[in-house]
């Protein structure tokens, strides 16, 4: 039975209920359902369970969960919230216009850094669905848990692949050297930090690969 603070690998599909796949790792179902992307990889992730490292309702439902395939479904407040009224707004037409942007109804577009969804252009004005696409949704999620991941390397391994897209590791005797392209001094700090709580070792050293 798995608990809070539990690494594990596991592979999963992710839908929404009564529609389509949005999110998963396998392969051969993202071939049969037509939505493969060349440059995404397939492969399971591996995840602390109670660290937020994955959907948090999701997260909170393996808390006792046993190795193997389980079905789990998520509401919308366990999943990406109730959708807000406060964020579907007006806004002027011109704002778009700006911005050399014709807005049509069903477009995703970006707006001051924040990602919205237009609902309808009515004279100069558009409404906005500023929400997360998911929010108000019920959620579906097929998962397999594939084995506890006791390896500190794989987990030190699995936490960054969360983070960074290519990071390199070396790990003796409980002190890892971390090799990534690009890392603040704040954030430096905050993983040195998450690191060692985590996965129980005394030292971590952060190296920066400026060669492209």
């Amino acid at each position: 039975m798995l608990k809070e603070n539990d690494f594990i690998e596991m592979d999963y599909v992710a839908r929404i209920k009564g529609n389509g796949i949005f999110d998963l790792t396998k392969e051969d179902i993202a071939k049969e359902n037509k939505i493969y992307n060349n440059d995404f990889r397939y492969k399971p992730v591996i995840v602390c369970i109670g660290k937020g490292d994955i959907l948090r309702g999701l997260d909170n439902k393996l808390i006792g969960k046993d190795i193997g395939k389980h079905k789990i479904e998520l509401t919308p407040e366990e999943g990406f919230g109730k959708k807000d009224g406060k964020l579907i707004k007006l806004v002027p037409t011109k704002e778009f216009t700006k911005q050399n942007i014709k807005p049509i109804p069903g477009m995703q577009m970006n707006l001051d850094g924040f990602m919205g969804k237009i609902i309808s252009v009515t004279g100069g004005r558009t409404l906005v669905d500023f929400n997360n696409p998911l929010s108000g949704k019920e959620l579906e999620y097929e998962v397999e848990i594939k084995r506890k991941v006791t390896d500190k390397k794989e987990q030190l391994q699995g936490f960054l692949g969360i983070l960074f897209n290519d990071s390199k590791v070396e790990l003796n005797n409980d002190e890892a050297i971390i090799e990534v392209k690009e890392l603040n001094e704040n954030m430096k700090k905050e993983l040195e930090k998450e690191i060692m709580e985590r996965i129980k070792i005394k030292k971590v050293t952060f190296k920066i690969n400026n060669e492209k």
